[in-house]
């Protein structure tokens, strides 16, 4: 996706060799325009599937898979990090590590919106280790519906989590894969 190429070359900020800093795009703010762009173009990938639902972890996940959600007219569903008083108390659960919170969170969903029945398209912001990935799909496993396959905006190709998870067998479709971020300097994969 070059539009989204082009803004992270303008507003993205490198912080060191791993890590990205996308709030003025991802993470902190959000451009509808370029959102809505990101969402058509997930299910343009995924089109030929017959996706029940999207999901995704909060919270910067949320504003792609809700795009994604809407041009496929299906539901939006988000594993939440904090329980809450409110919460399902009949939950899948998985503790996964943050990457760049640098803690262990538990990630939920209630076992009434993740169902046998369902075929779920994983829509998520950034995949670095692919912790809380892993995590998902773990919850995705348990509750017996079929995982459609994984969209990521940004894909860090240099880190193992969207290579460990396509050895899988699962299908990865990411809208921008980042070779490098060494020296300074963003390197898109060809």
């Amino acid at each position: 996706m070059e539009l989204l190429k082009e803004r992270i070359l303008r507003e993205a900020s490198i912080i060191n060799q791993d890590v990205l800093k996308l709030d003025a795009l991802l993470n902190h703010q959000v451009d509808p325009q370029l959102t809505l762009e990101m969402g058509k173009e997930f299910a343009r990938l995924y089109a030929e599937t017959p996706i029940t639902k999207v999901i995704t972890v909060e919270s910067s996940g949320i504003p792609a898979a809700f795009t994604t959600a809407m041009a496929l007219n299906v539901p939006l569903v988000f594993a939440r990090r904090k329980k809450t008083l409110i919460a399902d108390p009949d939950s899948y659960s998985e503790r996964v590590p943050s990457f760049t919170k640098g803690i262990v969170t538990d990630i939920m969903v209630s076992r009434q919106f993740l169902t046998p029945d369902d075929t779920v398209l994983f829509i998520d912001d950034i995949i670095a280790n692919g912790d809380a990935a892993r995590g998902l799909i773990k919850i995705i496993e348990r509750s017996g519906a079929k995982l459609a396959g994984l969209g990521i905006v940004v894909e860090k190709s240099f880190q193992a989590g969207a290579r460990t998870i396509r050895e899988q067998g699962i299908r990865v479709e990411s809208l921008v894969k980042i070779a490098s971020l060494e020296g300074g300097q963003i390197r898109f994969e060809q």
